[in-house]
């Protein structure tokens, strides 16, 4: 169990702080829905949240196997509903690999991504457009 504090500071803004690490995140409401748009909005942060996932359990699974994903990179793309009720409607992640496309633990990786929490945890109406690129 992990717990985080989360404190509306006024003017749409809000904070969290991480329990166990006592590191702290703000957020904005988006321009389009009433803010600034001056922090990652929650929406974001949830979009975000996807690619770093993914990045993630790639990386326990190269770790475990001898394996240096360099600098390995994601894009996120959110796209909201343009009606109500607001909501993501669709996320892209392109995730690049510096290594080669023949890479013989290629597959084995991308289905590590494929089986990140975030991913599975994801609403089933929220579109996941996810693509791979081997770049080495």
């Amino acid at each position: 169990m992990i717990e985080i504090h989360a404190v509306y500071e006024g003017n749409l803004r809000c904070s969290a702080t991480h329990g166990p690490s006592g590191s702290t995140i703000e957020t904005d409401a988006p321009v389009d829905n009433c803010g600034k748009g001056e922090r990652f909005s929650p929406t974001d942060l949830a979009s975000s949240s996807l690619g770093l996932c993914m990045m993630t359990i790639m990386g326990i699974y190269a770790e475990k196997n001898g394996i240096d994903l360099g600098r390995t990179t994601a894009r996120i793309v959110k796209e909201m509903t343009p009606e109500p009720p607001r909501r993501i409607a669709k996320l892209t992640v392109e995730i690049t690999v510096p290594l080669p496309g023949d890479h013989p633990r290629r597959e084995a990786i991308e289905r590590a991504a494929m089986s990140c929490p975030v991913y599975l945890s994801l609403h089933p109406e929220i579109e996941k457009d996810v693509h791979f690129s081997w770049s080495a």
